[in-house]
């Protein structure tokens, strides 16, 4: 199989923090809308992608957002204080530039606190109240080029880039990397026979950084019998006691801090991916959670399963993941969509 690395650099690099999404949902729906009968996007903004069919109902779920900041007060030295949405790290994105898009144009500007500035030595950790981001303009300047409160702070590194030992670099690998792979199913199944004609229904959710919020409506509009969510894991191979490497294939998630994996569905991927060689690695985690946690708990419950591709510094300006993790996760949906199941027993 060969990565579409446009394609997959195009969502990379696209800005699309969480209730901002638009520019993703543009180039998903480009991408997929020749592979699929039926695209739309709902209410608060999920994209949408049907296969139509039989039954089951198959949902696919991914989320197009990334964590970022907001702008939450401007003070009277032009200092831009910020929220976060989803998990920012502010230790993690200091030196880093953002852009601020307003009606009027593009600022640019640096994440910093009061001790880089003055150059001194910082001494302690920061916190997302200490952090601010300073453009070198004034708060009447910054007003009057438009910048208020509720502005989105994009960070900018964007320079994805795949090294030739099969590492990828780039922001908001979590979770473009997830949508990557729903768009590369739909084209690849699109004239296959599937066993039983089943309807498959691609979902690219939104605000799942800030609580999950795209994928309960989705549920409702579309009552699946079954589903997956395909998304991003913390990498933990440079602990003292990894479980979770990059460039040894998906992970499949036993339970994380909020899911438990339906055991049918688990098993159904872990017999494909040792009919089919597929390396596989189990998560069972403490912390964090993904769209499954909601989808599996709506509309009268939903088996839910999620196949997660491992990546290092996630929720950071410059996320690490294989080429190779991702082919296999493309490889092992495709295998299960041939003859998906059409009960999925408790």
């Amino acid at each position: 199989m060969k990565i579409d690395k446009d394609l997959l650099k195009r969502l990379i690099d696209a800005f699309g923090i969480s209730g901002n999404e638009e520019d993703v949902r543009n180039i998903i729906r480009t991408e997929i809308k020749d592979y699929v009968d039926e695209i739309f996007v709902d209410k608060i903004g999920n994209l949408i992608a049907r296969r139509k069919g039989n039954t089951p109902k198959i949902m696919l779920a991914a989320h197009m957002d990334e964590v970022g900041l907001m702008v939450k007060r401007i003070d009277s030295k032009g200092h831009i204080y910020c929220t976060a949405l989803g998990d920012v790290d502010p230790a993690m994105v200091l030196g880093q530039t953002v852009h601020i898009k307003t009606e009027k144009g593009k600022i640019h500007g640096i994440i910093t606190i009061e001790e880089v500035s003055a150059g001194k030595l910082v001494k302690e950790m920061p916190s997302i109240e200490s952090i601010y981001i300073d453009t070198g303009m004034s708060e009447y300047q910054l007003r009057a080029v438009g910048v208020e409160i509720g502005n989105y702070l994009p960070f900018e590194y964007s320079s994805c880039c795949f090294i030739e030992n099969g590492i990828i670099f780039g922001k908001a690998l979590d979770n473009r990397v997830g949508c990557y792979v729903l768009i590369e199913l739909a084209k690849r199944i699109k004239k296959a026979k599937i066993k039983g004609n089943p309807e498959i229904d691609f979902v690219f959710t939104v605000q799942e950084e800030v609580g999950l919020r795209g994928a309960r409506p989705s549920v409702f509009s579309i009552k699946p019998d079954w589903g997956i969510v395909v998304d991003i894991t913390h990498a933990n191979d440079s602990f003292p006691e990894p479980s979770r490497y990059i460039g040894k294939g998906p992970c499949l998630t036993i339970k994380d801090g909020e899911f438990i994996g339906s055991r049918s569905i688990n098993k159904w991927i872990k017999d494909i991916a040792k009919k089919n060689n597929i390396p596989l690695q189990l998560e069972a985690i403490e912390l964090g959670t993904t769209d499954a946690a909601f989808i599996q708990t709506t509309g009268g419950g939903v088996p839910t399963s999620s196949v997660l591709v491992p990546a290092r510094n996630i929720h950071t300006t410059v996320g690490i993941a294989a080429v190779s993790d991702i082919e296999y996760t493309i490889l092992l949906l495709e295998e299960l969509l041939k003859k998906p199941p059409v009960v999925c027993p408790v």
